[in-house]
Order: structure tokens, then C-alpha cells, then sequence
């Protein structure tokens, strides 16, 4: 059932599609992964990393509701579902328990990679279907990779 008819041709639909409910999949289990570390990092880099985690589940947060309604938008119902970001993201499962600090900030270096390299695929994949939908995570992209940045800094 079409509730919003999307201005899309079908082709760029079902690619533009694909890559917002991806985007949105890794995205919320970021905001997921990175509240589950701010719970139980431990060390002394505790606050500091502590705070820098609650800076990247606000980005993830406020940028998986922006795909979910451009998706939504577009006609594209979106799934954020827990079954369907525990099937579909790219990023690895944290391990349970208290995690070190220095551990942490691997981690997140980590999944953030992995988000971002997925995110750069997506905007290769919009580019010639949906120009907004691409801007959009340009912009996510780029806001990401400040946070991988200042992860990486601080893991070196």
C-alpha cells in the first residue's frame, strides 16, 4: 500500500530506498552501541569520553529521524525496527559488561568507520537517483566523520 506517492521513478525509488533504510539501520544502532559504552565505560578517561560518547548518539539520533523522514517522504515506510537493526547494521556487536576507556575509543573508531564507509557507498549509490536524498548524507557523512576524526585523535 502506497500511502505517499513518491515523485521518484520506480528504478531510483527502490536505490534510493535501499540506501535511506540503511543509513537509518546503522544509524540507530550507532546512537545504540554508543549509549551501551557511555553506560559502562570505565578508566581514567571516564568523563571525558563519557561526554564525547553522548555528543555521537545525539548526531545518530537527530540523523536517523531526518532519514526516516526523508524515507517516509518519499513513500518509503521506514524501519527502525530492534530486529531489523540487529539483522541489517554493519557494525559489530559491543561486548557486555564494563568496558575500559582506551577500549572504547577503539570501538568507536571502529564503527564509525564502518558506518561512514557504508555511508560513502549510499552516496555514490543517490548521486544520479535523488540529489537531495544524497545531500542529506553528504551531510551525515561529513558530521560523522568529525567524530571519527576526534576518535582517532584521541586512539593514536
Amino acid at each position: 500500500m502506497y500511502v505517499v506517492k513518491s515523485p521518484l521513478p520506480e528504478p531510483d525509488l527502490k536505490t534510493v530506498s535501499e540506501a535511506l533504510q540503511g543509513a537509518l539501520v546503522d544509524l540507530v544502532d550507532l546512537a545504540l552501541m554508543g549509549k551501551q559504552i557511555h553506560w559502562n565505560i570505565v578508566g581514567p578517561r571516564f568523563r571525558s569520553v563519557h561526554l564525547q560518547l553522548d555528543e555521537v548518539v545525539d548526531t545518530a539520533r537527530t540523523h536517523s529521524d531526518t532519514v526516516a523522514e526523508r524515507a517516509a517522504a518519499l513513500g518509503v515506510p521506514p524501519d527502525g525496527r530492534a530486529s531489523t537493526v540487529a539483522s541489517d547494521s554493519g557494525i559489530d556487536a559491543v561486548a557486555a559488561g564494563w568496558i575500559r576507556d582506551t577500549d572504547a575509543v577503539g570501538v568507536l573508531v571502529d564503527a564509525l568507520g564502518a558506518v561512514i564507509t557504508r555511508m560513502r557507498e549510499r552516496v555514490r549509490a543517490t548521486a544520479e537517483a535523488d540529489p537531495v536524498s544524497q545531500d542529506l548524507l553528504i551531510g551525515i557523512t561529513a558530521d560523522l566523520e568529525k567524530h571519527h576524526w576526534m576518535f582517532q585523535a584521541e586512539h593514536a
